[in-house]
């Protein structure tokens, strides 16, 4: 993958909708949106409303493993879609005395920017994606 390729974006807005939830994403220019589930739909909208929380949820269990092996979101990219279906990578830095290590995982995409919201790490789609998808941004506009 070439950095050159990735376009920074953000979370824009989270809706809930009939069957979970719409994750409006994008940069400044154009909105798509991915359509997600009940339980990290929620999941999201507590990082991003930090909310505190009685137990810790599946999300916050895997941050708090990350945490204590020191290793470090380094970012998330949204990389494919196929089929109307959204693939992710999870980018992984593990600095500590095992040694150092960088891991790609494959991942939901919705659990990547779950764990993106929980740990601040920054978020990107490859532009190719990005040039597949139809803009939305009206439809959130205030």
């Amino acid at each position: 993958m070439n950095a050159k390729n990735l376009i920074a974006v953000d979370i824009k807005k989270v809706l809930p909708t009939t069957n979970g939830f719409a994750v409006f994403i994008g940069p400044e220019e154009k909105t798509f949106v991915i359509y997600i589930g009940q339980d990290v739909g929620a999941a999201i909208l507590m990082f991003q409303q930090k909310v505190k929380k009685p137990r810790p949820l599946t999300h916050d269990l895997i941050g708090r493993i990350f945490n204590s092996l020191e290793v470090k979101i380094e970012r998330i990219v949204i990389n494919d879609i196929r089929e109307g279906t959204f693939y992710a990578q999870l980018y992984l830095r593990m600095e500590n005395e095992l040694g150092k290590k960088i891991v790609v995982i494959d991942s939901r995409p919705s659990d990547c920017l779950a764990l993106a919201l929980q740990f601040s790490a920054p978020i990107f789609v490859e532009s190719g994606v990005i040039d597949q998808l139809e803009d939305v941004s009206h439809i959130i506009k205030d």
